[in-house]
C-alpha cells in the first residue's frame, strides 16, 4: 500500500511537470498570433476568448500591445458586433473611449449612435442580430454614470435576447444565457472561467491551441488553490478559535472564495493567503462585536486593539484573550513572511483595523 501512495504521487509529479511544460509552449504559440496584426477583428476576438478563458494573465504584453493598435483603428463602417466588442475591450483595460465617439482620434465616428434612428431608439433592424446585440449587451454594462445610451442598450437588448432563449442552439443559445443571467464585466473571473470552458468548446470557430491551454491553465491553477485551501484550512484549524469562541462562524472557505474573486492569477498566492487570514480574523471580530460582546467588552477590546500589544490582554475578559493575542501574533508572522523593503506595509494594515 505504501508503495503504491508513492507511485501515484510520483505520477501525479509527473504528470503536473508535464502539464506546465505543455502549457509554456502552447503560450508561445498563442503569443504568436496576438503579435500578428493583420486581421484586428480576429485579434480582438482572441483576446476576448483568452480573457474569458482566464488566462489573460499570461499574456499582458501582448494585449496590451495588441489593443494599442485596435484603439487606433477606424470600425466605424463595421457592424454592431464588432463595434460592441471594440469599445468592451479598449474600456476594460482603461481606454478613454466614449460610447458616442469610437475614440479620441475620431472624435466624429459614432459608436453606438449610428444605430439608432431618427427618433433616438436602435433600429428595428438588429433586432436579428443575435451575435450584435449580445455584443452590445455585454458592452454596455461597462457604463459609467450618464451614459444614458448605454442605459437605453441594456433594456434594449436584454429584452430582446430574452424573448429569442427559445429560438437559440447551442452553443450561442449557452453564451445568451450565460450573460442574462450575470453579465460578463460582473462575473467571478474563476467561475466564469469554469462555465465558460464547455460554451467555447462547442464553437465551430474556437482556437483549438487556447482551449487546450484554457483547460491545462484551469486545471494547474485550481490545483494551487486547492494546495492554498489546504494550508489555510491547517492554520485555521491550529488557530482552534473556535473552541473558545463558540459562537463565532467558520467562513474560512467563504472568505477564501471572495479573496479569490479579487485576485486568482497565481501570482497573487502569498498576498491571497495573508488577505485571507486577515479577512478570517476580521470575520470573528465582526461577530464579537455585533453578536457576543456588552457594549462595555466592545470597549475594552477595542480600547487594546488601539494600544496594540501584548500587555494589554490583561485588560480583556477571559474568552477574548486568547483571540487577541493570536491576532497580534498572526500580523507579526505576515510581517516576517514580507521582505525589509515590504514591511513599512503593516504599519497602515494596523491603522486600518
Amino acid at each position: 500500500m505504501h508503495c503504491f501512495i508513492i507511485l501515484r504521487c510520483k505520477l501525479m509529479q509527473d504528470n503536473h511537470a508535464w502539464m506546465k511544460e505543455r502549457s509554456r509552449d502552447l503560450r508561445e504559440q498563442i503569443k504568436s498570433m496576438l503579435h500578428d496584426h493583420s486581421d484586428l477583428l480576429q485579434t480582438m476576438q482572441l483576446i476576448d476568448a483568452i480573457q474569458l478563458l482566464g488566462v489573460d494573465y499570461h499574456f499582458e504584453k501582448e494585449i496590451s500591445e495588441a489593443l494599442s493598435k485596435v484603439y487606433d483603428a477606424d470600425f466605424n463602417t463595421h457592424g454592431l458586433y464588432e463595434a460592441a466588442l471594440q469599445f468592451r475591450l479598449l474600456r476594460q483595460h482603461g481606454y478613454n473611449i466614449s460610447p458616442g465617439n469610437v475614440n479620441t482620434l475620431l472624435r466624429t465616428a459614432d459608436v453606438f449612435n449610428k444605430f439608432k434612428d431618427e427618433e433616438g431608439s436602435f433600429v428595428s433592424d438588429l433586432k436579428g442580430d443575435v451575435e450584435g446585440l449580445l455584443s452590445l449587451y455585454n458592452a454596455a454594462y461597462l457604463g459609467t454614470h450618464g451614459e444614458t445610451i448605454l442605459d437605453e442598450a441594456i433594456s434594449f437588448t436584454s429584452s430582446i435576447l430574452t424573448s429569442m432563449l427559445c429560438d437559440l442552439e447551442p452553443p450561442l443559445l449557452s453564451k445568451v444565457s450565460l450573460s442574462l443571467e450575470t453579465p460578463l464585466f460582473r462575473r467571478t473571473k474563476r467561475l466564469l472561467t469554469r462555465n465558460y470552458i464547455p460554451i467555447y468548446q462547442e464553437d465551430a470557430t474556437r482556437n483549438d491551441v487556447l482551449l487546450e491551454l484554457a483547460k491545462l491553465d484551469f486545471n494547474l491553477v485550481q490545483s494551487l488553490h486547492r494546495e492554498e485551501l489546504k494550508s489555510l484550512s491547517i492554520w485555521w484549524k491550529d488557530l482552534a478559535l473556535a473552541k473558545s469562541l463558540s459562537f463565532a462562524r467558520d467562513r474560512l472557505v467563504e472568505c477564501y472564495y471572495w479573496i479569490l474573486a479579487v485576485f486568482s492569477e497565481p501570482q497573487s498566492s502569498r498576498a491571497r493567503v495573508m488577505t485571507v487570514k486577515l479577512v478570517a480574523l476580521t470575520s470573528i471580530m465582526d461577530d464579537i462585536y455585533d453578536n457576543y460582546s456588552t457594549l462595555e467588552e466592545s470597549r475594552l477590546l477595542t480600547d487594546a486593539i488601539q494600544r496594540w500589544e501584548a500587555q494589554a490582554v490583561d485588560q480583556l475578559p477571559d474568552y477574548m484573550k486568547d483571540y487577541y493575542l493570536k491576532l497580534i501574533n498572526n500580523f507579526e508572522e505576515m510581517k516576517h513572511e514580507l521582505a525589509p523593503e515590504e514591511k513599512y506595509r503593516m504599519l497602515y494594515l494596523k491603522e486600518e483595523v
